[in-house]
């Protein structure tokens, strides 16, 4: 698919926008003031396939907390920040590679301009968050409630605040819980400016409807060529957004790299505890970096067949199972034997 070309930014190592993989973001929910306990998640981030991580920073000690979370973390931090420009600036000098804010937020442009300059000075973008629940009031008067519209529209004021400074290292990010309308709001930010957006769907709930309204509000969008950088924000261990980030960026041929596993929804001629099977094979094959397809399917009559263009799988019988590599069948084992079989012949792949 042909992506939108955007201004590209700097973050960290990462680079955001222009021809620039769409990058994966999930963000810590530790206390940023415990400094270990925010270090050991980001490090399980980044393992899990994290590429920038950002924490919150809702006082001076979480800011200064930042200094050894920036220094030692593996992927480039981001800091979160809300209303007291002192502690965006604690934060730049500490070492995050970028700040969120809503520069409208944090009092006059005097303010905003400081905060500026220090960005500048570190080479570091600043991300403009907007959201359905922090809409101007006037914004919400005229409209009656949130629309894709208001969004936009705060969005760009905020925009308008740094351009007018000479900042112009931004990314933005206009979220709703209202999955068509955050679609609209992208699709209508995309036509208005160039620079890189942060796609995500604020507050989607927990992983089962989360990872729902995330991929039809982010994979639309993706589909389109909009979008830069996404976060799946789920009411769970951020390890699940990382999950669901890389199987959307892989399932739209965003990211050709790691396993790709398929299976079968099962029928009557499944002979096999299918369902459990599958379950512990992608469980097993969770941290797996080859670039291989591996397919569990439900029976020997078709499975082979259907699944000839992964590169290994397996398929059900009654009591035992055929593995096949490209369709072919290679051996027949034993029920309760396939998966450690199946990822014998992985380890040979």
């Amino acid at each position: 698919m042909e992506r939108k070309l955007t201004r590209k930014v700097k973050v960290g190592s990462v680079y955001v926008g222009g021809d620039a993989p769409v990058s994966i973001q999930s963000m810590t929910n530790t206390d940023t003031r415990d400094v270990e306990s925010t270090l050991d998640q980001i490090r399980a981030l980044h393992v899990a396939g994290c590429e920038i991580i950002r924490c919150a920073v809702p006082d001076m000690k979480a800011a200064e907390s930042l200094k050894d979370i920036c220094a030692n973390s593996p992927m480039p931090v981001v800091a979160d920040i809300h209303f007291d420009y002192r502690l965006a600036l604690k934060s730049i000098e500490n070492g995050v590679s970028a700040i969120r804010l809503n520069p409208g937020n944090i009092g006059s442009v005097e303010r905003v301009k400081i905060v500026t300059e220090a960005a500048k000075e570190k080479n570091i973008p600043i991300r403009i968050g907007v959201n359905s629940g922090s809409l101007e009031k006037d914004i919400l008067e005229r409209d009656g409630k949130p629309t894709a519209k208001g969004l936009v529209e705060s969005a760009l004021r905020h925009v308008k605040i740094l351009e007018e400074l000479d900042f112009y290292d931004i990314v933005i990010s206009i979220k709703s819980s209202d999955v068509p309308m955050m679609i609209e709001a992208y699709r209508l930010m995309s036509q208005k400016c160039n620079y890189p957006l942060h796609l995500g769907v604020t507050e989607s709930g927990t992983v089962f409807r989360g990872t729902i309204k995330s991929t039809l509000g982010i994979g639309t969008l993706l589909a389109e060529g909009i979008g830069d950088t996404i976060r799946v924000s789920l009411t769970s261990d951020p390890i699940e957004e990382i999950k669901v980030a890389k199987e959307m960026l892989i399932a739209l041929g965003l990211r050709k790299q790691g396993m790709t596993f398929v299976s079968c929804p099962t029928c009557g001629r499944t002979q096999i505890n299918l369902i459990k099977i599958a379950e512990e094979v992608e469980k097993r094959l969770e941290n797996c970096d080859k670039n291989i397809k591996v397919a569990v399917m439900g029976c020997v009559v078709n499975g082979p067949g259907e699944a000839r263009e992964a590169d290994i799988g397996i398929a059900g019988g009654n009591g035992e199972g055929l593995i096949f590599k490209k369709g072919e069948i290679i051996k027949k084992v034993k029920e309760d034997e396939l998966i450690q079989e199946l990822m014998k012949e992985i380890e040979k792949l």
